[in-house]
């Protein structure tokens, strides 16, 4: 909550996708499947009252944001994927206040098993001056 504004919450969990990051070349090549989940904190209160998608973020235009950093360019680390999607959320989503974005790649390479790698990055919009 900023200055007394109510904050809620709107979560996409567990979008899938296939892409071609890592560290190892091979991974660029032969790719894995990598989830991501977004949790948007804004006040959507005004949408709610009004049953009015203007007043909120559309989920679909969110879904295609995610799918277009995935799948447009190839990092190294999925820490690099979670920062570059916070950072364009909140550039491209103006009603948000903070934006978590968790990002795993399902069975990493790291010689041995394990489910999924995740990492996870939270970013504010920055406090104006008033």
């Amino acid at each position: 909550m900023k200055n007394g504004t109510p904050s809620s919450c709107v979560k996409l969990v567990n979008l899938t996708f296939y892409a071609h990051h890592g560290v190892h070349k091979e991974e660029h090549f032969i790719g894995s499947k990598y989830e991501v989940d977004v949790e948007m904190y804004f006040d959507y209160s005004l949408a709610a009252r009004h049953d009015d998608i203007s007043s909120t973020v559309d989920y679909r235009l969110a879904y295609e944001k995610i799918k277009s950093v995935l799948t447009q360019k190839k990092y190294f680390l999925i820490e690099a994927v979670a920062y570059t999607i916070a950072m364009e959320f909140l550039d491209d989503f103006p009603l948000l206040d903070s934006v978590t974005i968790k990002v795993r790649k399902r069975n990493p390479p790291i010689g041995g098993v394990c489910d999924y790698a995740e990492a996870a990055y939270t970013a504010r919009k920055a406090l104006s001056a008033s």
